[in-house]
């Protein structure tokens, strides 16, 4: 059955904490939006990749998770409704004869939108995968390339390979909680915060957890099961290693997916933007968040924060061109205090 278009004035495309913070302050200029993800759960790469890893540079709050981050953010975002749109991505947007974008989903959903926030990320990312043939059949089931329960590999026999943060912090984390711990890494040399290194080297030499130094070259199974990986090291031997759950943390591969063919003005797989609207090439269509480029980009959550606020208010004289947008201040202003849902306060 063919579904019939959403009009809106405003589309935010990912749902990760940029573009649930778009949804506040397209909400304080009195713009709803409905917002769309391939995620079947908010929260972007922070809550899929690394839900319980600590965040301490997000202001006033001294420390935070990914998922604490995310829940704080849909609770600020409540009193706007947002409509969310899950477990789907945009794979189509073409702009109309009277200047709105209209966008499908990869479920067959259109929008008809005045405005498009481009909130995707680094686009539709994709671990780089192990490349071992048949591997793939584990994928889910002893093999991992993100941690979603982190208590599920309590009392197994871990390996995990990388170098990088997320391989240290995840074999760091289980250290205390595993039967046993083997890190490998393709060279003794670890793209990770000089802590992590330090306290891994640490575990290595107390023997709370195993370093290697080489790659994994092949695997066996018994009843189905994977059992063993084989870490062959750079003097070429080769090492069986008996494994209950096997954890690969070889980056992310980003991919613009179909963005990338939306005749914006794209470089180096990043949307430049103007700093002063953060308004891609194309009218109407905005880009804030890791996604977007200009010179001095941070890649910081709060730096994207600060976008999306420049970007609503750009969006909003884009939407209403007769209306002077006003800025006013959560702290004082009654017409925000009933936006939001709060009793406006009396100063003597």
């Amino acid at each position: 059955m063919l579904q019939q278009a959403i009009e809106t004035d405003a589309v935010i495309i990912g749902a990760g904490p940029v573009g649930l913070f778009q949804v506040f302050e397209l909400g304080l200029l009195e713009i709803k939006a409905h917002v769309i993800d391939s995620l079947s759960a908010p929260g972007g790469q922070c809550v899929e990749l690394y839900p319980d890893k600590p965040i301490y540079d997000i202001p006033a709050i001294p420390v935070c998770t990914g998922q604490e981050l995310t829940n704080n953010l849909l609770k600020q975002i409540a009193p706007f409704g947002a409509q969310f749109h899950l477990g789907q991505e945009v794979v189509s947007l073409e702009q109309q004869a009277d200047a709105r974008l209209k966008l499908t989903s990869s479920l067959g959903q259109e929008f008809i939108s005045k405005t498009v926030f481009i909130a995707a990320g680094v686009g539709a990312f994709q671990p780089r995968t192990l490349s071992l043939d048949g591997i793939e059949a584990f994928e889910g089931k002893q093999l991992f390339y993100h941690v979603k329960d982190p208590e599920r590999f309590n009392g197994k026999r871990i390996v995990i390979c990388g170098g990088g943060d997320a391989a240290l912090d995840w074999a760091l984390h289980f250290v205390d909680k595993a039967k046993s711990v083997t890190l490998i890494h393709r060279r003794d040399d670890f793209k990770a915060t000089p802590m992590s290194i330090s306290k891994m080297r640490e575990c290595c030499a107390e023997n709370t957890m195993q370093l290697l130094i080489g790659q994994p070259t092949a695997y066996k199974i018994s009843d189905g099961r994977l059992t063993e990986i084989t870490m062959t090291d750079i003097d070429g031997i080769a090492h069986e290693l008996p494994l209950d759950d096997l954890l690969v943390f070889f980056g992310l591969s980003p991919k613009l997916g179909p963005i990338a063919n939306w005749g914006l003005e794209i470089d180096r797989k990043q949307i430049t933007v103007n700093t002063a609207t953060f308004q891609t090439s194309i009218p109407g269509i905005y880009a804030v968040g890791d996604i977007n480029t200009y010179p001095g980009k941070k890649k910081l959550i709060l730096s994207g924060f600060h976008e999306a606020a420049l970007a609503a208010f750009a969006a909003a004289a884009y939407i209403y061109p007769e209306k002077q947008i006003q800025l006013q201040y959560t702290t004082t202003s009654p017409k925000l205090h009933k936006a939001l849902g709060v009793k406006s306060p009396t100063f003597e």
